[in-house]
């Protein structure tokens, strides 16, 4: 089968298209074929050797969208045909999402949504549980307040809407010209980009918020808008920055949770959590997909098509 993977380090052009064994699914795993798989930045990160894997052919992308082709033992609740979403957890992996098949935990898949199509619901899983699991991580109690940083991006944005459904007083840090769409999103308050760290905005003062959510990964910048004894969250492990005042600082790493990632697909069906989708590559594309990657303010996930 078709998979992107890269075998060498570097930019864009170290994406490559190679031919893979079909997976098969082992006992408690599903094979789906994929329909489409978002590019996320880890993804960038991979091929650049953030993580490691030097000598090996790492396989590309963790989000998927498609319909289940085979079921493993002792699976239950699932059958081939159904459409799902799901999350391919690692970073160094023979191959990813970006391929015709991919294998997954049958714990790590989720019904997919009814009302938007597959290119839609591939933003969905990688972003959609990073933002949950981050607003479950700020603990805060409905009346909160909080700052959301990086509120305009894909993460950022579905952390808006998560936090505001929490009951959060959201403030949502991002560029001026991003005002009115964050607002859209239920944001309370607004902080342009541009105005971190020269004290008050928009009536906003540093160091009185309950918590941050740093979907921009500012880090100090961002902590010095919590009050004392507030909480921090950070969305990139072992980044974070060192906890001062009696700030709480806390980082969420994502994981397969096909249970929360069903909420989120009742959110979705819902009308209450949109997804956003920039562009749209096929498979064979995929290095352009990287270079898109690659251009900044991106508004929205990219996403590869698999015929």
């Amino acid at each position: 089968m078709p998979a992107a993977v890269v075998t060498e380090f570097g930019g864009p052009e170290r994406v490559e298209l190679a031919r893979v064994p079909v997976p098969r699914p082992a006992a408690g795993q599903v094979r789906v074929r994929v329909r489409a798989a978002g590019v996320n930045p880890v993804d960038g990160a991979v091929r650049a050797g953030v993580f490691g894997g030097a000598g090996q052919r790492i396989g590309l992308g963790w989000d998927v969208a498609g319909e289940i082709d085979a079921v493993g033992a002792e699976v239950t609740g699932w059958a081939v045909g159904q459409r799902v979403v799901g999350l391919h957890y690692g970073a160094v992996k023979p191959a990813g999402t970006h391929a015709q098949y991919v294998v997954l935990d049958a714990t790590a898949i989720a019904a997919a949504p009814s009302t938007v199509d597959e290119v839609s619901a591939a933003a969905l899983p990688l972003s959609g549980l990073t933002a949950a699991r981050a607003v479950e991580q700020l603990g805060l109690a409905p009346g909160s307040s909080v700052l959301i940083t990086g509120a305009a991006g894909v993460v950022g944005g579905l952390a808006v809407q998560l936090a505001v459904r929490a009951g959060l007083v959201v403030t949502a840090l991002a560029g001026a010209e991003d005002e009115d769409f964050v607002r859209s999103l239920g944001a309370a308050g607004f902080v342009p980009r541009g105005a971190v760290g020269v004290g008050p905005v928009d009536g906003v003062l540093d160091g009185v918020l309950d918590g941050v959510l740093d979907a921009a990964v500012l880090g100090e910048p961002a902590l010095g808008f919590v009050r004392d004894g507030g909480v921090y969250v950070g969305l990139i492990p072992n980044h974070a920055p060192a906890g001062v005042r009696g700030v709480r600082v806390r980082e969420q790493e994502v994981a397969p949770d096909g249970a929360m990632l069903g909420r989120l697909v009742s959110l979705v069906d819902g009308g209450e959590l949109t997804l956003r989708v920039a562009d749209t590559f096929p498979l064979a594309d995929a290095v352009k997909a990287h270079e898109r990657l690659a251009v900044p303010g991106t508004r929205g996930r990219i996403v590869l098509t698999v015929a």
